[in-house]
């Protein structure tokens, strides 16, 4: 089986999946889902010791990126 690549010329400027927050995306054949948005996510983009304690935090953070992974498809999550 010949596979076939996205985004395979150079010169095409890159590819990109969903063209906005709406846009509905999934991988591996799960059902399309829109970007995830939540308070937390706002936050992750500021430096550790600004947003975090380290026992409470960081194990909604890895929660919230197991959720989005796992709704898009790229992570299996439970069978």
């Amino acid at each position: 089986m010949a596979v076939q690549m996205l985004g395979d010329n150079p010169l095409n400027g890159g590819v990109s999946l969903g063209q906005a927050a709406t846009s509905l995306v999934s991988f591996y054949g799960v059902t399309p889902v829109a970007q995830r948005a939540g308070a937390l996510q706002a936050t992750s983009q500021n430096s550790l010791t600004t947003f975090m304690t380290i026992n409470t935090n960081v194990a909604a953070l890895l929660l919230e990126i197991c959720n989005t992974l796992q709704a898009l498809g790229v992570w299996k999550g439970a069978a």
